[in-house]
């Protein structure tokens, strides 16, 4: 059977750890996002059907009259090159293009290529400051509509209906995405509705309504097939049979293949530990690590997501990538004036680099690359990041005899068009009944973490200790409390353009809250 989210009440409070750009008064160091993006172009874009790649020349400033002009450059910028991210010239273009698009008048502070510009392009250009409209000193952030989120949830579920997905499978992938928004993990949620998920469909490249076919099945363990349908109705299905098979012979395993983008992966080790397993979950991406002692990028971000239940009103759910930073982290460090710290960054001659401004001059120009966590070499562990990414791509691999590096690039080199980008998962859940009470286990665990949360501060940090799923709680408790989330232009812009173009949605949102 295919889960539903009704099935837990609790289902999903919390989630997986994510950075300071989601939770301001974290520091930058403490935290990792899901999943770092330098590699992974098309899961937040949309494709764009072009016959081959090919440069954007920049029109002299003064032809420019908007910002909303400057704006849909940068997008054809991007969209007639699905891997410019690796082509040292579209990254200076881009950079340029955004460095205007920041400065022009009208120009939307919260508009997601700002994101895309940071973890895809390595191009971190402070958006515009926000301006007050009242004049009484708050912010258009502040100023932004709160849209309740059981409307959002709907809405994503009627687009999904849209294209052809069953209503069962609608309501789960809207309940994935919304999920993130509640968690305050915004790159994933409304955000990559229409780019990643409506724009592949449109594109051909990921199907509505495919089935999942079991190629094969032991009381513990099974491989799945996606047949390149919805990852968001995929990795549900998936983690629920593995607990079901941990429910009745205590530990389940699936291993899934010709799946696509899941979504925040948090979501997944959470299904566990609400239903009182522990849960881990992983998944490959394209190529962006190099290994130790190589400078190749092999491997993706590839994130290791756990998830076990505690006593505390969250799980502890930790979601980190396996690369040691991005480009941003860097470019930080140049307006600091500091050096980068040896071993994050690998050059193609094998030397650990920490010039921070040959560094930024050397990645636009495709001699430096990421390195895993732990860094570049053995000194200090490098060679356990290494192992890790590469743990995680032989599990979303080797099993399903799936695809890697190249060959889930997004993207046809012959032609420069989009193609199907086949991902590997695997989901792993073990049920905690059959070792020890679960509530003793839930004690102990909440115990051990409040402890860590009581620790003695350092007296240069913030003041606080946070323990794994814990900002992703701030941030839900925060946003149910002002009734909502707040939706920026560029995405009411996506929904209006969905609304115009997808069947039967003008008929039943003939106005949103924002209009």
């Amino acid at each position: 059977m295919e889960w539903q989210p009704s099935q837990c009440t609790t289902m999903l409070e919390f989630g997986t750890t994510s950075s300071s750009q989601h939770f301001p008064f974290l520091p930058s160091k403490t935290h990792h996002t899901s999943t770092s993006l330098n590699s992974k172009l098309t899961d937040i874009l949309p494709t764009f059907d072009k016959a081959s790649p090919q440069s954007y020349s920049t029109p002299p400033t003064n032809t420019m009259s908007s910002a909303a002009e400057i704006r849909t450059q940068l997008l054809e910028l991007i969209g007639r090159n699905p891997a410019g991210h690796k082509d040292a010239e579209v990254r200076s273009q881009f950079a340029t293009k955004l460095e205007e698009y920041s400065n022009a008048e009208g120009c939307d502070p919260a508009d997601v290529v700002f994101a895309i510009g940071q973890t895809v392009f390595g191009v971190e250009v402070p958006p515009p400051a926000k301006k007050s409209k009242t004049g009484n000193g708050s912010s258009g952030e502040e100023e932004l509509p709160i849209v309740d989120f059981d409307y959002m949830k709907s809405f994503m579920k009627e687009v999904f209906l849209s294209y052809g997905v069953t209503p069962e499978r609608a309501e789960i992938c809207a309940d994935v995405l919304i999920e993130s928004d509640k968690r305050g993990i915004d790159s994933h949620g409304l955000g990559r509705l229409k780019p990643i998920y409506c724009d592949r469909m449109d594109d051909g490249i990921l199907f509505p309504d495919k089935p999942i076919d079991i190629v094969s099945e032991s009381d513990t363990t099974s491989l799945v097939d996606g047949n390149l349908g919805l990852g968001l109705y995929i990795g549900p299905y998936c983690m629920q049979m593995a607990i079901d098979k941990a429910k009745k012979h205590g530990v389940g395993f699936v291993a899934c293949r010709n799946s696509t983008h899941y979504g925040i992966a948090g979501y997944y080790a959470t299904m566990a530990t609400d239903q009182g397993c522990i849960g881990f979950t992983g998944t490959n991406a394209r190529p962006s690590i190099a290994p130790t002692f190589g400078v190749e990028p092999m491997m993706g971000t590839n994130p290791l997501t756990f998830g076990i239940p505690s006593s505390d009103p969250f799980p502890f759910v930790i979601d980190c990538a396996t690369s040691v930073n991005q480009r941003g982290k860097i470019e930080r460090y140049a307006r600091e004036g500091v050096d980068t710290p040896r071993g994050a960054v690998i050059d193609d001659q094998g030397i650990e680099r920490t010039d921070t401004e040959g560094i930024l001059k050397d990645m636009v120009l495709g001699k430096c690359a990421l390195t895993p966590v732990g860094g570049a070499g053995d000194k200090m562990g490098g060679y356990k990041g290494y192992g890790w990414a590469a743990t995680v791509e032989l599990l979303c691999t080797a099993l399903q005899s799936g695809p890697w590096g190249e060959d889930i690039c997004g993207i046809d080199r012959a032609t420069g068009k989009p193609k199907p980008m086949p991902l590997g998962h695997f989901f792993l859940a073990i049920d905690i009944e059959k070792i020890c009470p679960l509530d003793e286990f839930k004690k102990n665990a909440g115990e051990f973490l409040q402890a860590l949360r009581e620790s003695r501060k350092s007296p240069t940090g913030p003041g606080r200790i946070w323990t794994a799923g814990e900002p992703e709680n701030d941030a839900r408790v925060q946003r149910m409390a002002q009734g909502g989330m707040k939706v920026p232009v560029s995405l009411q812009k996506n929904m209006v353009a969905l609304r115009e173009n997808r069947p039967g949605l003008k008929e039943k949102y003939a106005k949103f809250p924002f209009e």
